[in-house]
């Protein structure tokens, strides 16, 4: 049991529903609420003085505060936590909301893995009215062609073209007074042995009969095939790619100046990347949605951000990315948490 669903169990049923009340009025207007709304809306029959003893309680505890002396109250991120973590009470997906998911994703099996991400982040995105995150490895494709183009005296241009026509290119380092039949003739060796393989295997196998081949082969054109291995092995990168789609949804709906502001800082921390990429990774390890709401995790600590993923697996049920949505901690959950779910498993379903 968490420490939520713990602390949950502690509290009386009007307590429980009162918290509940709250949190539901912040995530529909994002304004504090009073007691004597509460008393309107309220299942059970309470007086103004004895909702405010209750409120007492639960910003006592640290599950509500007042944004301002005379105000009504809001969630703090504790609440939030609690109401996600045992208040809340998930939906289900229209069914034309599950078909335009399917629609996009699982009929798009001609379609490269990328684009099918791609796709699955614009529609997560537009559905949810939020900005649409993947995190995956970047895609093990089989290679077709590759060139070698001398851009400075020790410098070329790595031009990788895989059976998908996607084009991938990269910068290496080359030996000064390098010809440039040295270039043709690695690109010759190069084609002759890497269609079909991934680069993954074609790495392998040319690193194998590169020993076999050191008399038949310049040695100045051996570095340039090794230097080329090395850059479209991910040397020098972190072997993730990130897609974002959607973040002019964060723009919609803002109910304050400190929305904005919000916004903004979210902006910026999406810029960073990297965070998000480390962020998203907590949930390689992990089954179904995971929830970071708030300062749970550094990037969004400054922005008042909430982040709703899933992992999708390929057909040996090996997780091989994650997907979700990120925006405001005033979200709908209820309806989220599922969408973010039933698209996970979409895309593994491709992917078997």
């Amino acid at each position: 049991m968490s420490e939520y669903h713990s602390a949950i169990s502690k509290l009386n049923e009007r307590s429980r529903t009162i918290l509940r009340e709250i949190v539901d009025s912040y995530l529909a207007t994002g304004e504090p609420v009073g007691s004597r709304n509460l008393a309107r809306v309220l299942p059970m029959a309470l007086s103004p003085a004895s909702i405010r003893n209750v409120m007492s309680d639960l910003e006592h505890a640290g599950l509500i505060y007042a944004p301002h002396t005379s105000a009504g109250r809001l969630p703090t991120q504790s609440g939030l936590r609690m109401f996600v973590d045992g208040l809340l009470e998930v939906g289900n997906l229209s069914a034309e909301e599950r078909d335009k998911l399917e629609a996009q994703i699982v009929v798009r099996r001609s379609k490269s893995l990328d684009q099918v991400l791609t796709e699955a982040g614009e529609m997560i995105s537009g559905l949810s009215h939020c900005a649409g995150v993947v995190l995956t490895e970047k895609q093990v494709a089989r290679l077709k062609h590759v060139e070698f183009v001398m851009i400075e005296p020790t410098r070329a241009l790595v031009v990788l073209v895989d059976e998908d026509r996607n084009v991938e290119n990269r910068l290496i380092d080359i030996p000064a007074g390098l010809p440039p039949s040295a270039l043709v003739e690695a690109a010759n060796y190069l084609n002759a042995h890497i269609r079909g393989l991934t680069i993954a295997e074609a790495r392998s196998a040319i690193d194998a009969d590169l020993a076999k081949s050191r008399a038949e082969l310049d040695q100045l054109t051996q570095k340039v095939i090794k230097a080329g291995l090395a850059e479209w092995s991910g040397v020098h990168d972190d072997r993730k790619s990130l897609i974002v789609r959607g973040q002019a949804n964060l723009l919609k709906d803002l109910t304050a100046i400190e929305d904005l502001e919000r916004i903004r800082q979210l902006f910026d921390d999406l810029e960073t990347k990297r965070d998000l990429s480390q962020i998203l990774g907590l949930a390689d390890h992990a089954d179904g949605v995971r929830i970071f709401i708030g300062s749970e995790n550094k990037l969004f600590s400054l922005s008042g951000s909430s982040l709703i993923v899933a992992p999708f697996r390929d057909g040996e049920r090996k997780v091989v990315g994650v997907l979700g949505v990120i925006g405001p901690t005033r979200l709908n959950y209820a309806r989220i948490i599922p969408m973010v779910d039933y698209t996970a498993r979409l895309v593994s379903r491709v992917l078997t």
